[in-house]
């Protein structure tokens, strides 16, 4: 039963933590954990049997967490009034306009040093590394050309279907179309290389921006060891605190939400196409995230670990199930790497480094779900995107998703960075933001399939012998 189950869970993720240091740090990290009820990070017990009952028995209550509304109902709460106030009162929204506005400030706000701060600090623990070196580039390989693919997934996707063209949304007026002018690729190229990377931090260029992100954490690495550590806390809090920035923010998304979507309802003249249309773009995520989780990776194992795909699909079934459950790589990590190493065979080597290194860095789902949503929100707005500017958004989706920490909604986050390239609006967000709950269930188990496939993946290549 459910209740069994969470508590399964619960006492697996505290073995975890209880005998490796390196699960701890994960725990401890993992703030969004609080679904399993509250405990002390701190201490830990001599006694490991009392040290679970006592997080179980003290801190677990399984009746008040199910009775408590969860961020993602309050989210299709907030959505379903937004609907009903719109419709009903549209003369009202002007008063509560400025909560929407506030809320997207407030994205704007965290957007830079979020993304800074995760770069450097996923980029710099890649690099400590080093005598992993085989293994961490055949890992970074893997992981950029599955996002890679995934993003193409969702825009041939979204260029096939079009859902937002056509949706009567009334936005067309909204946006100066001339702004989003682009140039050569060979100009966009160069001018992700920053002339003054204080001046793109103050503008909000984006790309500018993570590519200093990116050498700058790469040559963190290279200093010596007493500098690279005191450099390396400093941005690893830095992140943390950002982190707990983000959550603040996110706590009143349905409060922003509801700030977004009424405004949007109240100039609409037919609700009902709008639904259709936000139904057929939901429709083409999960459609374009099974396409990538049931063909692409299932060919890749096939191909080149040489074993049955639904056979590992098989091995790692809990995680996906608790991925799915959770919506974050971080909360499951504990039990994936237990179900890669004792299920399919691989090595604590490689399962120890691909998988957390996975877990922050590979997000396959949340790249093809910042494709296809940056891409339905330009259809809305009546804006034809060149095939540059979809470059463009292809580029930063790759490279945000690197910075992508795997906690419940982030990718709303880096879904703003893209609509940043190309100049659209971030209000938009909230044509997408109600029904983000529900693709965030989906895309993070396709990030933890990825994750468990590219160890596979690359235990295979290290020639270990595994199960399937």
């Amino acid at each position: 039963n459910l209740n069994e189950y969470y508590v399964y869970i619960s006492k697996q993720c505290f073995l975890k933590a209880y005998n490796s240091n390196k699960y701890m740090t994960v725990i401890k990290k993992s703030h969004d954990l609080a679904w399993l009820g509250s405990w002390d990070h701190e201490i830990v017990l001599p006694d490991k049997s009392l040290y679970l009952n006592t997080c179980i028995k003290n801190n677990f209550n399984m009746r008040n967490i199910i009775r408590k509304i969860t961020l993602p109902w309050q989210m299709l709460i907030a959505l379903i009034f937004a609907f009903i106030f719109g419709a009903l009162v549209p003369d009202g929204v002007k008063y509560i306009e400025w909560i929407g506005n506030m809320f997207i400030r407030s994205l704007r706000m965290i957007m830079i040093p979020l993304v800074c701060t995760s770069l450097v600090t996923g980029i710099s623990n890649i690099g400590s590394a080093g005598n992993l070196g085989r293994i961490g580039m055949k890992t970074l390989i893997y992981y950029l050309t599955t996002s890679l693919l995934a993003i193409i997934t969702g825009l041939v996707m979204i260029n096939i279907f079009r859902p937002g063209y056509e949706a009567g949304l009334s936005l067309e007026e909204n946006v100066d179309i001339a702004d989003l002018t682009g140039n050569t690729i060979g100009e966009t190229l160069i001018s992700i290389v920053p002339v003054n990377i204080f001046e793109s931090l103050a503008q909000g260029d984006m790309l500018p921006v993570i590519f200093f992100s990116l050498v700058f954490g790469f040559f963190l690495t290279r200093l010596p060891e007493s500098h690279k550590t005191l450099l390396g806390n400093v941005f690893e809090s830095l992140f943390n605190l950002m982190m707990k920035i983000t959550g603040f923010i996110l706590i009143f998304a349905p409060i922003g939400i509801f700030g977004l979507v009424a405004p949007m309802v109240a100039s609409q003249e037919n609700i009902g196409v709008l639904m259709q249309k936000l139904g057929i773009y939901a429709g083409i995520v999960i459609g374009g995230l099974f396409i990538h989780a049931g063909f692409t990776l299932p060919s890749l194992i096939a191909l080149f670990a040489k074993i049955h795909p639904l056979r590992h699909f098989r091995n790692v079934t809990t995680p996906l199930i608790t991925a799915f459950s959770t919506a974050s790589s971080n909360a499951t990590l504990p039990l994936t790497m237990e179900s890669v190493k004792n299920n399919s065979r691989v090595s604590d080597k490689i399962s120890s480094f691909t998988l957390p290194l996975g877990a922050t860095l590979n997000m396959d789902g949340t790249a093809l779900y910042e494709i296809v949503a940056a891409m339905f929100i330009a259809q809305a707005y009546g804006i034809e995107l060149t095939v540059l500017q979809q470059f463009q958004m292809v580029l930063t989706a790759l490279l945000a998703s690197i910075g992508a920490a795997g906690i419940p909604m982030a990718g709303m986050v880096m879904m703003a960075i893209v609509l940043s390239v190309v100049g659209l609006p971030l209000e938009a967000v909230g044509l997408v933001m109600a029904i983000d709950p529900l693709l965030d269930r989906f895309r993070t188990a396709v990030n933890v399939w990825s994750d468990t496939c590219g160890s596979v993946i690359i235990a295979k290549s290290e020639n270990e012998i595994l199960t399937g």
